[in-house]
Parts: structure tokens; sequence; C-alpha cells
């Protein structure tokens, strides 16, 4: 059996510059909201998880005393580092590290961030569960990530579409759902965003080097979808032209 972190390194280290420079991660009204939802303060230590090409770790870092940006990829570490450089944010430090397992004591960090990664969690309760471990007392949690509809089969569409084209994807939640994983943490979320974003799907596929044998499939999915997914995923034109629409909630909470 297949380990899906080994994958998700894998799948990582290979495209680690495509997502330090795609669009849909560097920069947006999403991350604005993400920013907003911190409420940083010039006193804290942030820790941003499955930092990626360092976007949201960046955005932070200006805001707070200490930025921790923790991956497990060394190749997405190299990658963010280079983008601190190159836009000029200093003082963020890179930590190699799982997102199940932590590697900081109890109560270090103020505020912890993840954007559009926690889908590839294989256990997103013990993520949840070890950001509120070390959060201290009063911290701030911000969940950025891609969801799915209430709806179990629109939902397993969802996924299996995303794992399609890239197979370290594990599972996304439906907003509710994460409302509830962060509670059952502990965590009490305070505020709740949802954003909508189109994607151009030869774009998409491009980002994970897909086969044009895995686009077709793909197409065909859309072509077939239930009235459900349609209107979920909302998929227009065709060809080089076709694309869809990948819903993401922001989660605000914070540590009782």
């Amino acid at each position: 059996m297949t380990d899906p972190k080994a994958l998700s390194r894998e799948r990582f280290a290979e495209h680690a510059d495509e997502y330090v420079r795609s669009v849909a991660h560097a920069a947006g009204a999403d991350l604005e909201k993400l920013v907003e939802l911190t409420r940083a303060q010039p006193q804290w230590v942030a820790l941003d998880v499955a930092t990626g090409g360092g976007h949201t770790a960046i955005a932070v870092a200006p805001l707070v005393a200490g930025m921790v940006a923790l991956d497990l990829t060394p190749e997405m570490l190299d990658a963010a580092r280079g983008l601190a450089a190159e836009r000029g944010v200093a003082g963020i430090e890179f930590v190699l590290g799982d997102a199940e397992a932590l590697p900081f004591p109890d109560a270090s960090f103020d505020l912890v961030t993840c954007r559009i990664a926690a889908h590839h969690f294989p256990n997103v309760q013990r993520f949840v569960d070890e950001v509120a471990r070390v959060l201290r007392p009063g911290g701030r949690f911000v969940l950025q990530d891609q969801c799915v509809p209430e709806n179990a089969a629109s939902a397993t569409f969802v996924n299996m579409f995303e794992r399609l084209r890239d197979p370290s994807h594990n599972r996304a939640l439906s907003a509710e759902a994460w409302i509830e994983v962060v509670g059952r943490a502990g965590l009490g979320v305070d505020e709740v965003a949802r954003f909508e974003k189109r994607m151009v799907l030869e774009e998409w596929t491009r980002m994970q080097s897909c086969t044009p044998e895995t686009v077709a499939s793909l197409r065909e999915l859309l072509a077939e979808a239930s009235d459900g997914v349609l209107a979920w995923m909302s998929p227009e034109g065709s060809g080089a032209d076709q694309s869809f629409v990948i819903r993401q909630v922001v989660i605000g909470a914070e540590k009782r």
C-alpha cells in the first residue's frame, strides 16, 4: 500500500516551482481574508503548517515578531525560502516536519495557519489536535482549504476528480465537517468565509504534469457528472477554454 505522506513528498518535490508560481496560491481575496482572520499582533510568534510555496508565511511574517514555516518536503522549503528572499521578506525560520506530529512543545505559538494543504493530510483530526496543542491559550488558528458538497455522492465525485489529477490528494471535507473537526480540538470557530476559484482545466492539469489520457478522463467525468456536481463545479466552455470552479473555505478559530 502506498504511503500517502511519501507520495505527497514525491509529488511536491517534483512540482515545487509550479506551486511557488501558481497564481491561485500566490495571491487573491482568499489570502487577504486569511491574513485578516489571523488578527495578527506584532508581539506574536506564528507557525504556517504545510507552507508549500511560502505565500502565507511571507504574507504574515511582517505582521508578527516571529514566523516559522513548516513543510514535509525539503524541495518545497527550498522553493519557499527562495521566494521569501526574492520578495525581501526576512526572519522566517524554515522547518522540515509533519503536520500530524508538529515538532514543537506545547503552547509554542500565538497563531497557526494552514492554507490549501489539508486535503493532502491522511488524518485531519490529528492535525487540528496538534494545532490546538502548540497554540497558547487565546491563540488563533486560521485554516483555508478546498471543500466539497454536503451531499455524499457529490463529495465523492469531487474528491475522485481531484485525486485523478493529483494522486496525493487525500480528501477534501465540507465546510460543515471542517467546523466540526476544529470544534472537536477545543477551538472555537468565530468566522467562516467561502470563496470560488475558476480553474482552466488545461492549466490546472499542467501543474501536475498530467498525461493527455488523464486530461481526457477528467473531461469525460465532467461530461457525465450529476446535476449536483454540475451545480457545485459549474463547468464552462470546451477544449482549451474548458473551466470549472473549485470552492474553498477559510475558517478562523480561537483556542479556548
